[in-house]
């Protein structure tokens, strides 16, 4: 546990910084770079009072908090941010239903040290939970995982859509287009999508109780099933293929959209596979000179129920059929279970920004206890690992549980715990 890492292969921890005990990270870094040169790393909170912080990270191997707001009250979260020039996209996503405020917040981050609000697009709703994720890197249009004032999902699991807003203008914010998948909604008429576990008791042959009458982790005979229900996470578009936008959709699995009219996205592919696979589809990121998918699945038990949750990769060459070729390899489970999470969660996403690593050869992401991983994926049939770092947990934690990261164009990461461990500036030496 050396320089406060209990093991590390081709990385090295050149520092960590605490956040002033704001330690609990959430999915949103991005990074500023301002005129004069000085970087600023944006991080949205996880918890309450936290909102998000801004480190100064000109110099990696000394970053230094420069600001630090918060929330207005405590049923309320942050989680995701982006940046595009000196605008900053903050979620505001809602812990109970009908919280206010809930929605897309935008911050003029001119001066990084006094972040200043300019806008802000409501989405409060009695029957859902806000924003959760924001996609925005060519400072006209943001994609949000969000509910809408007026959107009617059939339960508050499935009350996050696709959501496309015009923010040219981030004063004035306005939706363009809209996309939920058919059966989430109350005014659909047709069936709502099966629950994991309706799958299973419907291949056994045996009868359980209505999803909403049980709770999230229900045991189906042998299968240890895990509903979270079909709604949107993770969405993304890339200024070099503006027609095509790639969603995960947690228990529906992952989809993609052709949005080359944005006001009427449609459907192009739809690919579920769990059951078998455990649910919850996170991400779902393409790598176009490769003609593939990186797809995670987040993992949501402290005691490895849910395990496998692993990055996985689809061939999308032909769209309207992508199949899934190989997942990466993960270390075994039995030193990580019930020291907290353990499997996939985020990776690298190439945002097209200033400042930003780019590779479609090599995935590195965050796995929870099992810290920072990268994986050469030349071969997209065989993904091999060629680096890890685990830091060292905070104390009173079991272990570290790796949440989200960005890598700037010098290779160097900066990833942040979701428990109370802060920052941590790591090193890729392969």
């Amino acid at each position: 546990m050396a320089n406060g890492v209990v093991e590390s292969r081709n990385m090295r921890l050149l520092a960590h910084n605490d956040l002033a005990g704001y330690g609990s990270c959430g999915e949103g870094l991005a990074l500023h770079i301002g005129n004069d040169g000085r970087r600023t790393l944006f991080i949205a909170q996880l918890f309450a009072p936290g909102d998000f912080t801004g480190v100064d990270v000109t110099d990696p191997r000394n970053p230094k908090v420069i600001v630090q707001t918060t929330l207005p009250h405590k049923d309320m979260r942050s989680n995701s941010l982006s940046v595009v020039g000196d605008t900053l996209a903050v979620c505001r996503q809602a812990n109970k239903l009908g919280v206010k405020p809930a929605g897309l917040e935008m911050f003029d981050v001119s001066n990084p040290a006094q972040p200043r609000s300019i806008g802000f697009y409501d989405v409060s709703n009695p029957n859902c939970y806000g924003t959760h994720f924001v996609w925005y890197v060519d400072g006209e249009y943001a994609y949000l995982s969000s509910a809408t004032k007026d959107f009617d999902p059939i339960s508050p699991r499935e009350s996050w859509m696709m959501l496309i807003l015009d923010v040219k203008d981030p004063t004035n914010m306005k939706e363009v287009g809209r996309w939920w998948l058919p059966g989430t909604s109350k005014r659909d008429g047709i069936p709502p999508p099966q629950s994991h576990a309706d799958k299973i008791a419907d291949m056994l042959g045996i009868q359980i109780p209505p999803q909403n009458e049980r709770p999230h982790r229900y045991k189906v005979g042998d299968w240890n099933c895990f509903d979270v229900g079909s709604r949107v996470h993770d969405v993304y578009v890339y200024p070099s293929h503006p027609d095509r936008l790639y969603l995960s959709y947690l228990d529906a699995g992952f989809m993609i959209l052709d949005i080359a009219d944005k006001a009427h996205p449609k459907l192009v592919s739809q690919v579920d596979y769990h059951p078998p696979m455990s649910g919850h589809t996170h991400t779902a990121m393409p790598l176009f000179s490769r003609g593939l998918l990186a797809i995670t699945e987040e993992s949501l038990t402290d005691d490895c129920y849910d395990h496998p949750k692993l990055l996985r990769f689809a061939d999308i060459r032909y769209e309207k059929n992508p199949v899934l070729i190989s997942a990466a390899p993960l270390p075994d489970s039995e030193p990580y279970c019930g020291k907290g999470r353990f499997g996939a969660h985020n990776i690298y996403h190439n945002p097209p920004l200033p400042g930003s690593w780019f590779s479609e050869d090599v995935i590195i992401g965050c796995f929870f206890s099992a810290g920072i991983r990268a994986f050469d994926i030349k071969n997209p049939y065989r993904p091999e690992e060629i680096g890890h770092l685990i830091p060292d947990a905070p104390e009173g934690i079991p272990a570290i549980q790796m949440n989200h990261l960005h890598i700037d164009e010098n290779g160097i990461i900066y990833a942040v715990d979701r428990d109370k461990g802060g920052l941590y500036v790591v090193e890729f030496t392969p």
